[in-house]
């Protein structure tokens, strides 16, 4: 009776735990390594190229009008290329 509730911790771990751990590794790389001059796209679908990096922002440059707005960095969903020069 009590073994499949002892099996249960480890494959909840292997199943949930871990994937998210490995999901959020990379998110926190992927943010070490952004620059100026990468495109990217925040949480809410905005796209922007990266004018500038502040401690807990970004400055993003966004078409067709170049708005700059400043996002904070956790909201960056993905750098989806770097800008062609």
């Amino acid at each position: 009776m009590l073994l499949p509730i002892l099996l249960f911790i480890p494959v909840f771990y292997l199943l949930l735990i871990r994937p998210q751990q490995k999901r959020q590794k990379q998110w926190q790389q992927m943010l070490g390594a952004i620059k100026t001059g990468d495109r990217v796209t925040t949480a809410g679908g905005i796209r922007g190229v990266i004018l500038s990096i502040k401690d807990d922002a970004i400055v993003i440059r966004v078409a067709p009008d170049n708005l700059k707005l400043e996002v904070a960095k956790t909201a960056i969903a993905s750098v989806t290329q770097e800008e062609s020069k």
